[in-house]
């Protein structure tokens, strides 16, 4: 086999030095004379490439550019920060997947493993040291599946509003076989879940996307007239435990912490206080919320 000639190949050359300016390395123009056998005016006008090629395919330069460092004698590659993860951003995601757990050992390690690549090589050794211990002792959900491809699929078919079919296996060991309209997916408390609507009732129904099988579409679809678009974020604030069914409204006194309230229970408004009693109200699907409720003790009370 051949080995690519460098020297004799400029494409080859300016590709080289751009992919590992891109993975955060700092290149030295005398080390790359003598790694290419070129001489130092020749990758001087290799960079110079490389910033009439970013000049073109960038609105403004100060987007993403190539630099020199004097103090270095080195060039390297600055991006706009809304570009790429700076390094303390990718260490604070790989921390939160991995206390996530939402993936297996097998899609959790490429996903971590591509987010240790936005980290500067000078720093990448540090961030792994961090997230060591916790990769290693990694306990990954007992379904084991992977699930990255089956979200891609659900996803395209929520964009393209198209009924699915499905096999749905219950806690309980129950198999069913489902048809329904896809119009989200959240993630919580370890699990993704596919949020729908069925064709005989008007409430969200939710499933866990790991016990769900043999997913198509029928071929058909569905519209949702604009006002009743369903809304993530909306929804989100109105379910707990991820438990679906029709929307209740309640009213209580709360006497526990404010503060752990209203971050449980987004929807939890104060009407009044009385001696660090507080009369509340609060809305979502389902039993999520009589579940919180009911778990706080003597510090709630129902009255509507």
């Amino acid at each position: 086999m051949d080995f690519l000639d460098f020297s004799a190949n400029k494409g080859f050359r300016l590709l080289s030095m751009y992919e590992r300016l891109n993975k955060g390395e700092e290149l030295n123009k005398e080390q790359l004379a003598n790694e290419f056998a070129i001489s130092k005016k020749t990758v001087q006008r290799d960079f110079e490439d490389l910033r009439a090629y970013l000049a073109e395919t960038h609105f403004d330069e100060f987007e993403t550019a190539i630099k020199y460092s004097k103090a270095r004698d080195a060039y390297y590659l600055v991006r706009l920060e809304r570009e790429w993860l700076t390094n303390k951003e990718a260490l604070a995601v790989c921390k939160i997947l991995l206390e996530s757990r939402a993936f297996n050992k097998e899609e959790m390690t490429e996903l971590l493993q591509k987010l240790m690549m936005q980290i500067s090589p000078q720093d990448r050794a540090t961030a792994e040291k961090i997230i060591r211990s916790e990769f290693f002792n990694y306990l990954p959900l007992q379904h084991g599946k992977d699930l990255l491809e089956v979200i891609w699929q659900l996803s395209e078919y929520i964009v393209g509003q198209k009924v699915i079919e499905f096999y749905y296996s219950r806690q309980d060991g129950r198999r069913s076989k489902r048809r329904v309209k896809p119009v989200s997916i959240l993630f919580n408390e370890f699990y993704f879940y596919l949020i729908t609507f069925g064709f005989e009732v008007d409430y969200p129904i939710i499933f866990r996307i790991d016990r769900m099988e043999k997913i198509k579409e029928t071929g058909e679809k569905f519209d949702i007239p604009y006002k009743d678009k369903f809304s993530d974020g909306e929804f989100r604030q109105r379910v707990l435990y991820m438990y679906g069914g029709e929307l209740k409204r309640v009213k209580f006194e709360y006497s526990g912490v404010l503060e752990a309230m209203l971050d449980k229970v987004p929807t939890a408004k104060v009407l009044s206080e009385q001696n660090g009693v507080y009369t509340m109200t609060a809305e979502a699907f389902g039993q999520g919320l009589d579940m919180w409720l009911m778990l706080q003790g003597d510090k709630v009370k129902i009255i509507d």
